[in-house]
């Protein structure tokens, strides 16, 4: 099957606007909706995500899934506000319609019954990692997931990932909760204590996915890293998302998003992730000022 072929199985787009039907703040700069798009429903499986455009000059973004119902027809994401278009989509309410939405798009998660699967998650990763950790768990495997962020508050999914998990370990950066450091120093205690791991899923901020790929690369540990390179289109054409794994270039969106993480070149995709920060924050700050009266030109 050719990669268009490919493309054309797994993806739908439609321009009609697709319909908010819940929403949630999770933290103050973290929200989940849940939104009507029975088609990608319908398709979706573990490791997928979409991308979407909030509106006629929006940016295009991808979200992964994080549950999906088709018998309802909805889809669920979680997103964190950190530049204008994820601003833009944290605005819009229940009742309110995201401009376009495509997906499913990306490789599925290989799932299988390994025996002792690591699912190590942290931040806005944790809702990328809770269907693959229930992937994991029906497919009949023991699943030990590591979950880690910043402090306490900012805690995504914790009960949902304990439902589908038989152990859940929690890391705090500041020790508010569980384990005072890093989700990898939890993993190597895990080890030292001769769990025999068969898989590890790092998903995650790249630091400490490649921390996490270094803990268990003495042990040979099979490590999957779930990468989050900057993306446009999604499809295999624009190349935006290319990263380097065992030496060869390959695109995320098709390819990936999960790539084997001994091989995967963190240095590179933390380098191309801070490419455009200084653009970013321009078009932010453009956008604050029309909103506030200061300007309310429009750039051509």
């Amino acid at each position: 099957m050719s990669r268009y072929e490919l493309i054309s199985q797994l993806v739908t787009q439609q321009t009609s606007p697709y319909q908010i039907l819940a929403k949630q703040q999770l933290s103050p700069q973290i929200k989940k909706i849940q939104v009507h798009a029975p088609e990608i429903a319908n398709k979706a499986k573990a490791g997928q995500f979409v991308i979407l455009r909030v509106d006629q000059e929006g940016e295009r973004i991808p979200l992964t899934l994080v549950t999906w119902n088709n018998k309802t027809g909805t889809i669920t994401l979680i997103f964190q506000e950190v530049g204008l278009s994820t601003k833009k989509l944290g605005s819009l309410q229940v009742q309110d319609a995201i401009m376009n939405l495509a997906g499913p798009l990306g490789t599925p998660s290989h799932i299988k019954n390994y025996g002792l699967a690591a699912v190590v998650c942290g931040g806005v990763g944790i809702a990328a990692a809770y269907p693959i950790a229930k992937a994991l768990k029906e497919a009949g495997n023991t699943v030990v997931s590591i979950v880690g962020a910043r402090s306490e508050g900012l805690l995504l999914l914790e009960e949902e990932m304990k439902q589908v998990s038989d152990e859940l370990y929690i890391s705090t950066d500041d020790g508010s909760k569980g384990h005072k450091g890093f989700v990898s120093d939890v993993l190597r205690c895990l080890i030292g204590r001769n769990y025999q791991f068969d898989i590890v899923y790092a998903i995650g901020p790249p630091l400490m996915m490649r921390t996490t790929s270094e803990v268990t690369r003495p042990y040979g540990i099979k490590t999957i890293a779930s990468l989050n390179p900057i993306m446009v289109d999604g499809m295999g054409m624009c190349g935006a998302c290319r990263v380097s794994v065992g030496g060869k270039t390959k695109f995320a969106c098709i390819d990936g998003p999960e790539f084997d993480a001994h091989s995967t070149d963190f240095n590179e995709l933390i380098r191309r992730l801070k490419i455009y920060p200084s653009e970013e924050r321009l078009s932010l700050d453009f956008h604050e000022k029309a909103q506030g009266g200061i300007c309310r030109c429009r750039q051509h």
